[in-house]
């Protein structure tokens, strides 16, 4: 029988002010996960979607390797999405074929009086039927594990999006004043490429 485990985790990052607003940034999804995992575990498989490698993962004495496929994209208010589209455990192929992982998410630029805040949310489920001994292990120790695990996932998630995220759209903003000829006394933006 399978046995299911969850984690949500919630983040609201405050974005400093830049001469170009993040929402532009945001247009932008493959940014996004390359802030969110290291470039040498991402594989982009069309504009959308891309193959992440997960850290290992230690379940019990069990340590297995996740690949997911994810889709991220922007809408055109700005909200950033993500799904995931499939996982695969390279091997172990019983649990490969009894494990199903489900993660949705989103990032959403809100304005306040303060200034630009982002808002986002990510839900992870993963099922497994495990196999013997685990099988045997009684099911609210298991659970307990599970659940611990995958709220450790997203919370080394939100770590790196906090570090990384503004990081990467400071360098992204001098980079595109740069090339433009803007100061940040400017008012006026060009228009820019959604690339």
């Amino acid at each position: 029988m399978a046995t299911k485990f969850t984690a949500s985790q919630s983040v609201e990052i405050a974005v400093p002010e830049q001469p170009i607003p993040i929402q532009h940034y945001l247009r932008q999804p493959q940014r996004l996960v390359k802030a969110l995992v290291d470039n040498s575990r991402i594989q982009q498989l069309s504009e959308e979607v891309f193959r992440l490698k997960m850290r290992p993962l230690t379940f019990m004495s069990l340590s297995i390797q996740p690949t997911v496929d994810m889709r991220v994209w922007a809408e055109s208010n700005g909200i950033i999405y993500l799904r995931s589209l499939g996982c695969e455990i390279l091997g172990f192929e019983y649990i490969n074929q009894r494990f199903a992982l489900n993660l949705k998410g989103y990032l959403s630029p809100k304005e306040f009086s303060t200034g630009t805040h982002l808002q986002g949310k990510a839900d992870l489920e993963v099922l497994v039927d495990f196999p013997p001994p685990f099988s045997f292990t009684p099911k609210p120790i298991l659970e307990a594990t599970g659940n611990g695990l995958l709220k450790s996932v997203l919370l080394s998630v939100k770590q790196r999006l906090l570090n990384q995220l503004l990081a990467d759209y400071r360098y992204w903003v001098i980079s595109q004043t740069k090339d433009r000829g803007i100061d940040g006394e400017s008012t006026e933006l060009p228009i820019l490429n959604a690339e």
